[in-house]
């Protein structure tokens, strides 16, 4: 029988450029070349001023980890939570839509109700083989 080498640390990212993965690569790739783009376009001041927090907020996208999970979720979370309305209004009115209950069906009378069959201990033995065999 052959043996096949199972991989252990699955979970942990592959390096590929140097000491880095691929999303930190690009995290930090993308910012440079806005800084790049920006360098050219501002002066100095306005770039440095504009750069500071670029490079910090990739940094923080290609290395920290907060309780063992990227710092986008974080991110993207907090971003979440000022876009959208913090107002909740509580409406019973649909709550009254769910509570109402379909009209009753008239009561049969006892004598049309038909007796349940009995249940015999051969008939449950067919019924398990058949239910195991998926006949």
């Amino acid at each position: 029988m052959t043996q096949y080498q199972v991989p252990q640390f699955i979970d942990i990212e592959d390096r590929i450029i140097g000491p880095l993965t691929l999303k930190q690569f690009l995290y930090l790739a993308f910012a440079g070349a806005i800084l790049f783009v920006l360098w050219f376009i501002l002066n100095f001041y306005f770039w440095l001023v504009l750069a500071i927090p670029i490079i910090a907020l990739s940094s923080a996208f290609a290395f920290l980890k907060i309780n063992d999970r990227p710092f986008v979720y974080f991110f993207l979370s907090f971003i979440n939570y000022y876009l959208k309305p913090k107002l909740y209004i509580f409406s019973a009115a649909h709550l009254e839509t769910k509570r109402e209950c379909p009209a009753k069906a008239p009561e049969e009378t006892v004598a049309s109700k038909v007796p349940p069959q009995k249940v015999t201990r051969s008939k449950l033995k067919e019924l398990a083989l058949s239910l195991d065999t998926r006949k």
